[in-house]
């Protein structure tokens, strides 16, 4: 896809009226830069009231090394509305007891304390921040703190577009917001949740209301979306964007992982080869950014350099979690908004207990700095990491196959895999192809649902055992598709009770021992025969009423595709399961998506080989319906 028309599609979604607004009033584009006009001029009169009377800094916020805490970030929530494959698990994290959380009180008692010895910048993050109800009012009683320059927070962007003009009034003047895909789809992928769109929204309503720039943070994760660096760049031609590339970072123990990491120096190759012209801007104090600009563009681009060029030297954070843990270490933008404890320290002290112990603000204050005392030039951990050879992969339990851990080569998606589909920009996309150790050797293993429960069954083991219904099956002496006069007519379902439908289909690709090879190494030069594979399984079971004429269209509410090989057999097994609410089943859905996945790894080796045999197509069970259930055993 190329950078300039996503660019302009991409305004246009940006600049178009918002979807939907809780008023249903239109919306009115402010100038750029002017929130609005009374609250810029009062913000502008309390930075110069902050210049002309700043006092010394506060020795409990300086370490031993002379760095200057003045940044605060304060985790609002643990809860997220979304799950983010680097993120969390679909199923969500525990979280600690509500009584155990700060109180709307205690987050104010600390942050007074805090903006009191010297902090001036206080950012709001999770969790996503945008989910506590009182949001609104920590911001504005946050704004009443003499000495705070900066109230921001970090959002996925789900809520922004709701509660902005409130927030602004509030007082918050920096934003953002987590982007890591502008594909629509993709999103809904990365995230396991809708929301694209409303992200979107968000980002128009900040430029609407003046705040400029807008940041929109992105972890550039190999295999998954380094390829959109040049649209998301080409959204600052015309916007007050301030978009940031972060390098993946990978969970502490992950070594694995580096194979997911995408150099600073690599995205600024791949974006120089586009824009030579791109100029370096120079470095505030304390920043994590090393920012960038392409002259006559409006906004600008950053890089978070983590991993590849750390920040540990200049860090002026600290952090307070949900649960009032102090850290003086953090990890460094992850870009979720559920952020991580610095990857390389874990110092850290319960201010809550302190709190409610009733210890006074002297008390606070020297145990905060002592904490800040503590806190080191930087961790030889991180360079350790980073001059390691390549990475082992993990071990896998026996009891549980497919929740694979390790990450395997590079997945690579190209343009030419965005698709028009219905009329709108929409790209399924496949999961990254993950390792799986077995035989001795390792073996690759794909699937369009991460850490899913559903069967566990090796896919290779393919049993030729008769079917068994498990439930009454009434025998029909009919077709059922053929009506009276010998012509073909679409059941009518009209008056079938609506019930929860579901059912799983397999079929083999046996592909001999070099196309095997070369899909097990990931070699073949068409691609990644198992990402894109499963790809076409997961849109073909969305489209099965349009490829077999008498199927009733089905509103599907999940489609499970994954593929593995198989060394003894030279093959590869799929199997899809579909599931829905409705009058009609799904096998169908599940049948087409087993065979299209087949078809495509076909696709794929056909120029290596033509000795392909597709095969053992058929449904496994289906769940739902008057005909009872069936289980192939």
């Amino acid at each position: 896809m190329a950078a300039r028309p996503v660019s302009r599609m991409l305004q246009r979604v940006l600049r178009s009226s918002v979807r939907s607004s809780s008023s249903g009033a239109p919306v009115t584009q402010h100038p750029h830069g002017e929130p609005s006009r009374t609250a810029a001029e009062g913000l502008s009169r309390r930075r110069q009231f902050l210049r002309e009377h700043g006092a010394p800094f506060s020795a409990f916020l300086t370490d031993s090394f002379g760095r200057q805490h003045s940044y605060l970030r304060i985790s609002l929530t643990e809860k997220c509305n979304l799950r983010c494959q680097y993120c969390m698990p679909e199923e969500g994290v525990p979280l600690t007891p509500k009584a155990d959380l700060l109180t709307t009180e205690e987050i104010l008692t600390l942050a007074r304390l805090f903006v009191k010895e010297g902090v001036d910048k206080i950012r709001l993050t999770g969790g996503e921040p945008l989910i506590r109800p009182d949001v609104v009012d920590i911001v504005a009683r946050l704004h009443q703190l003499e000495g705070l320059r900066t109230i921001g927070i970090t959002t996925n962007g789900i809520n922004l577009a709701r509660l902005l003009p409130q927030l602004q009034k509030a007082g918050l003047s920096a934003i953002n917001i987590s982007l890591d895909t502008l594909m629509p789809a993709k999103f809904e992928f990365i995230v396991r949740r809708k929301g694209f769109h409303k992200v979107m929204e968000g980002i128009h309503k900040a430029i609407e209301l003046g705040y400029s720039p807008v940041k929109v943070n992105c972890v550039v994760m190999r295999g998954l979306n380094e390829d959109e660096l040049l649209d998301f760049v080409a959204l600052t031609e015309g916007l007050p964007l301030d978009v940031r590339f972060i390098e993946y970072m990978p969970f502490d123990g992950n070594r694995w992982n580096f194979k997911k990491l995408v150099s600073y120096k690599e995205m600024l190759d791949t974006l120089r080869q586009r824009w030579p012209e791109l100029e370096k801007l120079p470095e505030e104090a304390s920043s994590t950014a090393k920012a960038f600009k392409i002259p006559g563009f409006q906004g600008q681009l950053s890089f978070i350099t983590s991993m590849s060029e750390h920040f540990c030297g200049t860090c002026n954070r600290l952090r307070i979690t949900a649960d009032g843990n102090l850290k003086v270490l953090k990890r460094i933008l992850c870009g979720m908004s559920q952020e991580k404890v610095c990857l390389f320290g874990n110092s850290e002290v319960s201010l809550r207990d302190l709190l409610r112990a009733g210890a006074s603000e002297g008390e606070l204050l020297r145990i905060v700095g002592a904490a800040v005392g503590r806190k080191k030039r930087q961790h030889a951990e991180l360079l350790l990491m980073l001059q390691d050879s390549p990475p082992a992969i993990p071990s896998i339990s026996s009891q549980d196959p497919f929740r694979i851990q390790g990450i395997r080569h590079r997945v690579s998606f190209s343009n030419q895999m965005a698709t028009l589909w219905k009329g709108g920009w929409v790209l399924q996309t496949p999961v990254l192809a993950q390792w799986r150790l077995g035989s001795g050797c390792p073996q690759r293993h794909c699937s369009s649902h991460l850490d899913s429960n559903a069967n566990t069954k090796c896919l290779s083991a393919v049993s030729q055992a008769p079917a068994t219904p498990s439930g009454p099956l009434p025998p029909s002496d009919h077709l059922t598709h053929v009506d009276t006069e010998g012509r073909a007519a679409m059941v009518d379902v009209g008056r079938k009770p609506d019930t929860e439908r579901v059912a799983v289909a397999s079929a083999v690709v046996l592909l001999g021992p070099v196309a095997f090879r070369l899909v097990r190494e990931n070699q073949l030069k068409k691609g990644d025969a198992l990402v894109i594979a499963q790809l076409a399984g997961v849109q073909a079971a969305k489209l099965t009423s349009q490829l077999i004429p008498l199927c009733h269209h089905v509103a599907l509410s999940h489609v499970h595709v994954q593929l593995e090989l198989d060394s003894t057999r030279h093959a590869v097994g799929i199997q899809a399961s579909c599931r829905a609410r409705g009058p009609t089943g799904v096998e169908m859905e599940a049948l087409t998506a087993a065979a299209v996945a087949a078809l495509t790894v076909y696709d794929m080796c056909k120029g290596v080989s033509r000795d392909i045999v597709l095969g053992e197509i058929k449904l496994l069970s289906k769940t739902g319906g008057q005909r009872g259930d069936f289980q192939r055993t």
